[in-house]
């Protein structure tokens, strides 16, 4: 196999792994479609809130994955080479898998933060886990997932930063995932600047 066949085979690959739909599937074993439930996004959050936290860290955990594998794995398997740029492009692909899922004809993914976070934790785990970090507190503190989202989508780069001193291509990287992240949370931007974002455990205002 030549070097870009085996490069677009790992990204196909990476983007079917990204298309896993965990949350549809987690929502069609407990009898209910999450496309018409709560925010219908396919997302852990939309599981946490429709079917319970336990459900919700499944959901997460596994759209962890599906980032973090196809960066550690795939390269290897398909003989493209470890480090820079394949594990990055591979997680690219699977990120666009989970947003736009191939077993759901491309419609009605998630908004990419866990598989996103998976991703990094692969690629550079301190700054990664800044990040998650900088997530659960805003999310303890104020009950806003999305902010909390959003947050860490600008946590990351500057972590990024912080460890490698430069602008590296990863840390350019981390800045388009992270305005991807705050256009895929637009509808959320705009509930929470009129104030009627939902809040974990509650409501909307």
């Amino acid at each position: 196999m030549s070097p870009v066949a085996a490069l677009a085979a790992a990204l196909v690959a990476a983007y079917i792994i990204g298309s896993f739909p965990t949350a549809h599937l987690v929502g069609r074993a407990n009898g209910i479609d999450l496309r018409t439930v709560g925010s219908g996004n396919l997302g852990a959050t939309n599981v946490f809130r429709t079917l319970g936290w336990q459900w919700g860290l499944l959901v997460y955990v596994v759209d962890g994955l599906k980032g973090a594998l196809p960066v550690l794995w795939l390269p290897g398997v398909f003989g493209v080479g470890p480090g820079w740029p394949w594990g990055v492009l591979c997680g690219l692909a699977a990120i666009m898998g989970h947003v736009r899922p191939v077993f759901l004809l491309g419609k009605g993914g998630g908004k990419g933060v866990a598989t996103a976070s998976g991703v990094f934790v692969a690629l550079a785990p301190v700054p990664a886990l800044c990040a998650v970090a900088a997530f659960v507190i805003v999310v303890a503190f104020t009950r806003y997932v999305s902010l909390g989202s959003l947050v860490g989508a600008v946590v990351l780069p500057v972590a990024l930063l912080v460890q490698h001193r430069a602008i590296t291509p990863l840390v350019m990287v981390s800045v388009a995932v992270g305005g991807f992240v705050f256009w895929t949370h637009r509808d959320n931007i705009g509930r929470l600047r009129r104030g009627e974002e939902r809040r974990v455990g509650g409501r909307a205002s």
